[in-house]
């Protein structure tokens, strides 16, 4: 049975937001990908995938624009059956540890990796409780935000916007307990070569996004396991 998917953070070819699009319309999904600015690869798998593929120019840092993205997928559909926020940030300063870190970079990185998500699950929030099949939402959250298992001395931005994803997560899936028709996940998705400096990397993003895929219809009813799991469906520290 086919779905209607919202994906954020869409717009790079080589990245995880762009194959979960692909995946999704491959699959025979109508999906609404999300993009800052426009994308070139997005508007060439629009031209493959012209009946299936909605583009939403959305910036998740902001309330205004988020509310406006979602009046607009209002008038194209009465449901959501899924939402993948896929988009986060990182700072110029992400790999420095405190003494050269620029704190003030903390809060913005936050306000989009964490705060984000959330406005997003808040201003879809309708179409999702619509969904025939019950909704899902995954927020692609990172090993980096686990304060159990940190180890590193910087990714300070980046680690603290994940812990934050975290706990929104927790919170909303507190939130949507006694409602059946409405779940919530957050994924530590695995290591992806998603950019050229991480070659070394050992998963392909187009054949992982296919993993992923298949996790979320696995987990999409699942709500008495665990809240932050991994790519392979298996629980995850805080």
């Amino acid at each position: 049975m086919s779905q209607t998917v919202l994906i954020t953070g869409t717009g790079r070819p080589y990245a995880l937001g762009f194959n979960l699009v692909r995946r999704y319309l491959e699959n025979g999904d109508r999906v609404f990908a999300s993009v800052r600015r426009p994308s070139e690869a997005l508007e060439g798998l629009k031209k493959e995938f012209p009946d299936k593929l909605h583009i939403l120019t959305m910036d998740i840092a902001a309330t205004a624009s988020v509310n406006a993205a979602a009046r607009e997928t209002e008038a194209l559909t009465d449901h959501l059956d899924l939402i993948i926020n896929n988009a986060t940030t990182a700072s110029a300063d992400t790999m420095k540890e405190l003494p050269d870190f620029d704190l003030d970079l903390i809060a913005p990185a936050v306000n989009v990796g964490a705060v984000g998500p959330i406005r997003v699950v808040k201003a879809f929030l309708l179409l999702l409780q619509k969904s025939p099949a019950g909704a899902l939402v995954v927020n692609i959250s990172s090993e980096a935000g686990s304060i159990g298992k940190c180890y590193r001395t910087f990714y300070l931005d980046y680690g603290t916007e994940k812990a934050a994803l975290n706990m929104l997560t927790m919170t909303l899936h507190n939130y949507f307990k006694e409602d059946p028709n409405l779940n919530i996940l957050c994924v530590h998705p695995g290591w992806m070569r998603t950019n050229p400096d991480n070659r070394e990397a050992p998963l392909d993003p187009y054949e992982h996004a296919e993993t992923l895929r298949c996790l979320f219809e696995k987990k999409r009813h699942d709500k008495d396991g665990p809240v932050f799991i991994t790519y392979e469906g298996e629980a995850y520290p805080w």
